[in-house]
């Protein structure tokens, strides 16, 4: 039996957050306990966590608040993340030399060095980017899930390209079922 993928606590920690932006800590709380996902109050992820949790939140969110609900608070916890990112996993000298490097030359060496450490967001899934035709970045999530998960990587890729590539990047994003996988295609305008 295989041990299962890991993802960063940050999934979780900024979901949970942006939930209690969104719905203040009490209503937060009762939504946490009325989705069944309780344990989660007062006790959030200091490390990596089982990709499982993750997307168990993310059903149970959608299933209690609907997709554009959820698809709100995802966005706004990937953008969350992005900033946790920037400000303690990104080293700040990388992050001086990419916004000094024209936007094309900037998308490709930042990429280059996220997908070294895609399995942090990517768990059991694949990502991957490109230049051709037009800058964008790939996420599969195999991980049995719903579309709408997307959007947790739109908010963090969104806020990561707009900081350290371009403050005027705009994304499309394409995300939807394939094979049994979910698949989030990201144009990037840089």
């Amino acid at each position: 039996m295989s041990t299962p993928s890991r993802i960063g606590p940050n999934s979780i920690i900024q979901t949970v957050g942006a939930l209690e932006t969104a719905y203040g800590k009490d209503e937060t709380e009762n939504l946490l306990k009325k989705m069944g996902q309780g344990y989660l109050i007062g006790n959030l992820p200091s490390e990596m966590v089982e990709e499982s949790k993750f997307h168990s939140l993310v059903t149970a969110l959608q299933k209690e608040i609907g997709e554009e609900a959820t698809a709100g608070i995802l966005q706004e916890s990937g953008e969350r993340t992005a900033k946790y990112l920037l400000r303690v996993r990104i080293p700040g000298p990388f992050q001086t030399i990419v916004k000094l490097l024209p936007a094309g030359l900037a998308f490709k060496v930042f990429l280059f060095a996220i997908s070294k450490n895609a399995w942090t967001f990517a768990g059991s899934g694949e990502f991957s980017y490109g230049s051709k035709p037009s800058p964008n970045v790939m996420v599969k999530v195999t991980f049995p899930s719903h579309p709408v998960v997307g959007n947790f990587y739109l908010g963090t890729f969104n806020a990561l390209l707009k900081e350290l590539v371009n403050p005027q990047t705009t994304i499309k994003a394409d995300i939807r079922k394939e094979s049994g996988a979910i698949v989030c295609n990201y144009r990037c305008n840089i």
